[in-house]
């Protein structure tokens, strides 16, 4: 292990460098401005070496060529995967700039197979890691920071024809998935044990000393009904969760921003009357409690970088007209607003500024995407511990397994409409999916894939090779999840709540 490493670092917004006496660092308060004279933004990633230095190459290419345009995290990922490489050159005696093709044949054996390395990674990590080393390398190249990458490549015939290069260590032993789904009786078990404290008989535990029950329960339905990324879910404002209506509509439709999307295309969003239920009650109660506790504080009126919307307009009340941190009016699309700012924006309520920033933790700030891992992890944990023993397998959950479990639902639904509740001939299904496509199609578009062979080889494995039509030959015309329970016992990667005798 090393006392010292490469670190990944994001440039923050508006706070104070906070030195040391040391005559070095000692003329460097002003580092917001520096900052903004190397065209360094907030939310930026810039790293440090083991000796605490800044290489400049590097933060050109994480700031200014198209790594930087990628989403957010997937450039966490990415910079991450960098550090693990230049830590092990770091210890053969390297810089990132010196690697050469032997330095990661060994990286790659040491990642994969070594057995002097307790985490050893799969097919599916080790071609990420590839993918960002190859993103580095050949820029480098390009800029003539180097004369060779150590990524050697191949070409092949890509899906279309054509011809490609991919990096010769590309792993062939990937797994189609590694994660496993959650029938939504399952999915309520997690929540309710892990999140909100209850016991394996449905009763509260009194030893439960769980904060934020409603706004972790809460966010957890919003993913598991919705399909949405972690990010995407995670980055809303209250402004766009949709409106709660006297109605008899079991689903409500939304809208999520381009810019807090992966593919940066604007899409429309469905959530469950419960799971707006949900919300509701969690900015009624605990977030309207953080909200007057941090204004009580008066921390919202110290922050000195925030926007605050005045008001709105246009189509869909979708142009914010913002009075900005020098009290100039600018007007923003709410679709171009990015994760970082939308972490400015206020508005003045009754007391006084207020965050339109959805889940906030405890001290009334912004709740971080990122940090729901933390949050799923635990609530894991504990389902571990207290249903050991009561259910045949105590289910574990993430939050990007909400992505997999919503798509696995939907398509059962969709298809179990078009067989069964209309009644279509294959005649009349063929037609109907000329109009409007079969369920493969309408769940690729639900989770924002840009092919459906992702939907149908990743997503929804358990299902791609069985026929739903099979499940569906009782007279008896079952439910979704009664179907779900089927395929939970066809597909041992299917997680159910069944109960041990």
């Amino acid at each position: 292990m090393l006392s010292k490493s490469w670190q990944v670092h994001w440039v923050t917004r508006g706070r104070s460098a906070v030195v040391s006496d040391h005559p070095v660092l000692r003329g460097w308060t002003d580092l917001d401005q520096r900052e903004k004279v190397s065209r360094i933004d907030p939310g930026d990633v810039f790293m440090t070496d083991p000796n605490y230095r800044v290489d400049p190459r590097l933060t050109h290419f994480l700031t200014r060529s198209p790594f930087a345009h990628l989403a957010r995290e997937t450039r966490r990922n990415y910079a991450g995967d960098c550090c693990l490489f230049f830590n092990f050159l770091w210890q053969q005696g390297k810089n990132w700039y010196e690697a050469n093709p032997e330095d990661l044949l060994d990286f790659e054996d040491w990642r994969r197979w070594s057995p002097r390395n307790p985490q050893r990674i799969g097919g599916s990590k080790w071609n990420r890691e590839l993918a960002a080393l190859t993103r580095l390398y050949k820029w480098a190249v390009r800029k003539g920071y180097m004369a060779v990458s150590p990524v050697v490549e191949r070409e092949m015939m890509g899906r279309h024809g054509d011809v490609v290069s991919v990096p010769a260590a590309r792993a062939k032993d990937v797994r189609s998935s590694n994660v496993k789904w959650l029938t939504p009786r399952a999915y309520r078990l997690w929540r309710d044990v892990g999140l909100r404290g209850y016991t394996a008989d449905g009763r509260r535990d009194p030893s439960w000393r769980g904060r934020n029950d409603d706004r972790n329960a809460a966010y957890s339905d919003l993913l598991f009904s919705s399909g949405m990324r972690r990010s995407e879910g995670g980055s809303l404002l209250t402004i766009e969760v949709p409106p709660l209506e006297e109605s008899l509509k079991r689903y409500f439709d939304g809208r999520l921003a381009k810019a807090t999307t992966k593919s940066r295309r604007e899409r429309t969003f469905y959530v469950a009357v419960e799971c707006l239920r949900a919300i509701d009650a969690y900015v009624r109660t605990t977030r309207r409690a953080v909200v007057r506790r941090a204004q009580g504080k008066g921390r919202y009126e110290a922050m000195d970088d925030i926007w605050v919307v005045e008001k709105r307009s246009g189509w869909r009340q979708s142009t914010l007209h913002i009075r900005d941190e020098r009290g100039q009016m600018l007007e923003r699309g709410l679709t171009t607003l990015d994760i970082e700012e939308r972490q400015r924006l206020f508005i003045e309520g009754e007391a006084g500024l207020e965050p339109l920033w959805l889940w906030l933790s405890e001290d009334g700030q912004p709740f971080l995407p990122h940090s729901w891992e933390a949050v799923y992890r635990a609530a894991s944990e504990r389902c571990q511990r207290i249903l050991e023993g009561h259910v045949a397998q105590p289910p574990y959950f993430t939050p990007h397994m909400a992505r997999h479990s919503f798509a696995l639902k939907m398509l059962v639904a969709l298809q179990h409409a078009l067989d069964k509740r209309f009644g279509l001939t294959p005649e009349e299904r063929r037609d109907f999916r000329l109009l409007y496509g079969d369920a493969w199609r309408m769940v690729k578009d639900l989770l924002d894939h840009q092919s459906e062979e992702t939907t149908r080889k990743i997503y929804l494995a358990p299902v791609s090779d069985l026929q739903v039509r099979s499940l569906l030959l009782d007279e008896a015309d079952p439910g979704t999840n009664e179907l779900l329970a089927r395929i939970a016992k066809m597909s041992e990667r299917v997680l159910d709540s069944e109960v041990v005798a």
